[in-house]
């Protein structure tokens, strides 16, 4: 018995090592970075050097252009770093915002972007004082973009008075920190506090009706709420831009879930995460409630639906690793619950999926879930 528990917990640590291996593969492919750190480090330190050149551009007409790519480097959207060039004429107004290249969901960001509107028409001390809060719906996206722009606020207006980059990029580190304390919202403490009681309270109790309300407070808090939930994108983003003190407010809660899903197997507690803090599992699993008619499913579908889930995770992970189409990690039916910024579609399959649950007892998470696949171990 003994034997078979080490064994067991060997295999598990292996598919937890393959996970990391796969995901970190993905995130220098996609990104060039790694928990933060450019993978590219000679090419980045090389490029420091001409930071002046690269950040701040003088118009002929006395306007300038500042370029937040090695400001805000740190800062990091859904998908990763969200640069911007904030445009501001020779009376110090801000003229225009523009968004950079980028790897966030484009429905998402076109959504987040709306907030650059505030900024404009204001000269840069009006601009650096206005308070703008994150889209609901596009909250990392939102932040990144406000991050920026605070920075590269504070760098044009102490570039202008000292003359002194250095000085600038640290008053904007300084003013960074400050506003990424703000991380800790209402939603996300009771993000942070229901993931907590789904990832302990089921290790102590075996209570039915408590299960039921977990499984409420998933979907409304987790999931309506603060679209809080394991995805390839989330895991993209934590592998590739890492973690920040500063930016703990923000990613406590998701930061958690992960933890959950990645080392529950290893304490012999596979599909925790699933079971019990998922929210778009929980919503399949309230919608099953509704009827105790269930449609049949013989061994033999039973087996080829198995079959195709796995032909699609193969697939999906070919797209991902080759670079061929990562665009699809952000497309998990997961996101209908950003149901703002959501692309109709998925809402439109998420709803099916759920009505179909009410036969057919979690269809997403048995059938195609490629994150479930992740980690079924």
């Amino acid at each position: 018995m003994q034997k078979q528990k080490n064994k067991t917990f060997v295999l598990r640590l292996m598919s937890l090592f393959v996970i990391v291996l796969v995901i970190s593969a993905a995130a220098i492919l996609r990104d060039g970075k790694l928990l933060g750190h450019d993978m590219g480090e000679a090419l980045a330190t090389s490029a420091a050097v001409t930071v002046d050149n690269d950040t701040l551009e003088v118009l002929p007409d006395g306007a300038i252009v500042v370029n937040t790519r090695l400001l805000a480097k740190d800062v990091q959207g859904y998908g990763g770093p969200v640069a911007l060039r904030i445009h501001i004429d020779k009376g110090g107004v801000v003229d225009n915002i523009e968004a950079e290249p980028n790897a966030e969901t484009p429905d998402f960001f076109n959504h987040a972007k709306t907030v650059m509107a505030r900024w404009q028409g204001k000269t840069v001390d009006a601009a650096m004082a206005e308070q703008v809060d994150a889209v609901t719906g596009a909250t990392f996206s939102s932040r990144a973009i406000i991050e920026n722009v605070h920075r590269g606020l504070v760098y044009a207006k102490q570039h202008a008075a000292l003359g002194n980059a250095s000085g600038a990029a640290d008053s904007a580190d300084v003013q960074a920190d400050a506003y990424l304390a703000k991380g800790w919202t209402i939603g996300g403490i009771a993000a942070l506090i229901v993931v907590l009681l789904g990832a302990v309270v089921p290790l102590l109790f075996n209570n039915r009706r408590w299960h039921n309300v977990q499984l409420v407070l998933n979907v409304v808090v987790l999931g309506l709420w603060t679209g809080t939930f394991v995805s390839y994108t989330l895991l993209m983003r934590l592998f590739s831009g890492g973690v920040s003190i500063a930016s703990l407010g923000v990613l406590a809660a998701p930061l958690l879930t992960v933890v959950v899903a990645m080392f529950y197997p290893l304490a012999g507690k596979p599909g925790h995460y699933c079971a019990h803090l998922c929210p778009f599992g929980s919503a399949q699993e309230l919608a099953g409630k509704l009827s105790r008619r269930k449609l049949h499913i013989t061994s033999r579908l039973n087996k080829r639906l198995s079959i195709f889930r796995n032909i699609l995770w193969g697939v999906l992970m070919a797209l991902m690793l080759t670079g061929t189409w990562t665009a699809w990690m952000d497309y998990e039916l997961f996101t209908a619950f950003l149901y703002t910024s959501a692309s109709a579609w998925v809402i439109v399959f998420a709803l099916l999926f759920i009505v179909l649950s009410v036969w057919v007892p979690r269809p997403y998470c048995r059938y195609v879930c490629p994150t479930g696949y992740l980690f079924r171990s």
